[in-house]
């Protein structure tokens, strides 16, 4: 006898069943092992990145089998919002995804249209093929499917965040992740993320999106605005990224290993 199986929890769901904001951070660097230590972190949430990660289908797959054994929930953010795209990522097992550069309620309507099946969307069927369906292992997959699927669309754009209001009341987004350096540079403020303009846009979208009770995050590596968006609302925060968090610490290293010309000797390690 085949073994039946249950879909894991979706984020939409753990969003759904918490009393604090969601911390998570990113993996970029296409390694299983790096995804697998950073899930036993205790954070909740590990997301791949797709877009500006050296991540494809083949590395993302790993990555996602070695989350699954933590409790950390896994997202995976496309490259871009193309529907073979976000079909591949459901079928490799991806079941919350991101997708970013959603401008306006079409962008947010045909992302929507691409995680489902006809007739309410696009996406192709080949459960029986896919990981998605564990190989025709969940039981009637093809008509759950859309519980299954968590999807988030980033507002990084001044136009995005003007039409906030509507892509968050978009049927079939579950929730906003706001992206604040692509939402700069779109401003005129390239590599000012914490430029006054921006903070009052990412704190304007947050607003908007808790009128409508739709969750919204924010990408935010400094604690300090980490800590002003949870304040202002927000209901997921990610606050690093693994190849981040080793440039800095193998700097530190070096800063404190290596000393300068006039830096004090050290007598011994």
């Amino acid at each position: 006898m085949p073994i039946r199986l249950t879909p894991q929890p979706t984020f939409r769901d753990r969003l759904a069943d918490t009393d604090r904001p969601l911390v998570g951070m990113w993996v970029c660097t296409g390694s299983a092992l790096n995804a697998e230590i950073c899930a036993g972190s205790g954070l909740d949430w590990i997301l791949i990145d797709g877009e500006h990660g050296p991540n494809t289908l083949d590395t993302i797959v790993p990555q996602l089998q070695a989350i699954a054994a933590y409790p950390a929930t896994p997202l995976v953010r496309a490259p871009f919002g193309e529907p073979v795209i976000i079909k591949q990522l459901l079928d490799i097992g991806a079941q919350n995804l991101i997708v970013p550069m959603v401008n306006t309620p079409q962008d947010a309507a045909a992302a929507v249209s691409a995680v489902r099946y006809p007739p309410h969307g696009i996406r192709g069927v080949g459960s029986a093929l896919a990981r998605a369906s564990r190989w025709n292992r969940y039981e009637d997959y093809l008509a759950n499917a859309d519980s299954t699927v968590s999807l988030t669309v980033q507002i990084e754009t001044a136009q995005a965040v003007e039409n906030a209001a509507e892509i968050a009341g978009t049927d079939g987004v579950h929730a906003l992740f706001i992206g604040p350096s692509d939402l700069a540079a779109s401003m005129g403020l390239l590599g000012r993320q914490g430029h006054p303009d921006v903070v009052a846009a990412v704190e304007s979208t947050i607003r908007t999106a808790k009128e409508l009770g739709v969750p919204v995050g924010v990408n935010a590596f400094d604690p300090a605005m980490a800590r002003r968006y949870v304040e202002a609302g927000a209901d997921f925060v990610a606050v690093a990224a693994d190849v981040a968090l080793l440039a800095r610490a193998s700097e530190k290293l070096a800063d404190e290993w290596i000393t300068g010309e006039n830096a004090p000797t050290r007598a011994s390690y």
